[in-house]
């Protein structure tokens, strides 16, 4: 029986000090049906010139490089979305990473377990720039869902796996998102796929070396400098813009009528005065991870500083 065909997703900006790296680990796949697309946003260091070296030295056609929108690495991803054929399976991929050998592999069966559509993402080795581990990433204890999607990117993009069904959903709902201009790809592909009910599978095996360095889109999330950055950006009106725009791309989509619900209270929760947004909060059942993340949500709805 053919193994499951992977399309891996690589959105690429001035890679060169790192992109040799991921596509050698792309190469050493135990999982061998996969194909690789490039979408490149202009980059001048010698990025292109890299892939082209790659997709020599392996079968022809396996390697497609193309021409991204230049919007930023957010929007990248998305236009990738179009380049999945139907019956693939889809991975997204950073450009400075180095994936496990078994990365694809362990995706794939995971996502074979199951009906679709089922959103497979897993825990990462955080490392410095010269690939050296420092910690492994967050566990998430709380449920997976919708719920705590609308308020908590927690399904990594760099880890992420979708099965056909999580695909189709994606690619529908991508032009949207792109009008929106939301903020993260990731975040976004966990809220489509939760709204539609997929599965959702957080393996907490590592899956790779997630490669910290200063040109990193985004960094770590674990660290008090980190959680105390993000606790600013939620009290001060950052975090509500984000959440609007992610409103935006999900408010045209057929959702289901639970999430259609969950939809209008977190609509409430960000356009009503403060007593007013925290009851929205609350009627919605929003979560985040952590007690602490929860209550600094419940603050910054109660001070305001999610309204539009």
């Amino acid at each position: 029986m053919p193994q499951p065909h992977v399309v891996i997703l690589l959105a690429s900006y001035q890679g060169a000090p790192h992109l040799q790296v991921q596509l050698d680990s792309i190469a050493a796949q135990s999982h061998e049906a996969w194909s690789l697309v490039v979408s490149d946003d202009g980059s001048t260091d010698g990025t292109l010139e890299i892939v082209q070296r790659f997709a020599a030295g392996v079968a022809a056609g396996r390697v497609t490089l193309v021409e991204g929108p230049r919007r930023g690495a957010t929007q990248n991803f998305l236009s990738l979305l179009s380049h999945v054929p139907p019956e693939s399976l889809a991975a997204f991929c950073d450009q400075d990473d180095r994936w496990h050998p078994d990365k694809l592999s362990r995706a794939v069966e995971a996502l074979a377990s199951a009906n679709g559509p089922v959103h497979y993402a897993a825990r990462t080795i955080i490392t410095d720039a010269a690939l050296r581990p420092i910690a492994g990433s967050r566990r998430f204890h709380r449920p997976l869902g919708f719920r705590n999607a609308v308020v908590q990117a927690c399904m990594a993009g760099n880890t992420s796996v979708f099965d056909p069904a999580a695909v189709q959903l994606l690619q529908q709902a991508a032009p949207h998102a792109r009008r929106a201009e939301i903020v993260a790809h990731d975040w976004w592909a966990y809220q489509v796929t939760s709204a539609f009910g997929a599965r959702m599978i957080h393996d907490p095996r590592p899956a790779l070396l997630y490669r910290q360095h200063p040109r990193s889109e985004v960094g770590r999330n674990d660290t008090l400098p980190a959680l105390t950055a993000r606790l600013r950006k939620l009290l001060a009106g950052d975090f509500g813009a984000w959440l609007q725009a992610n409103h935006a791309s999900l408010a045209p989509l057929d959702l289901p009528p639970d999430s259609r619900a969950s939809l209008n209270h977190l609509h409430r929760m960000l356009t009503c005065p403060g007593p007013q947004a925290l009851r929205a909060m609350r009627q919605g059942r929003f979560y985040r991870q952590t007690r602490a993340g929860t209550a600094a949500l419940a603050l910054s709805a109660l001070s305001g500083a999610l309204r539009a």
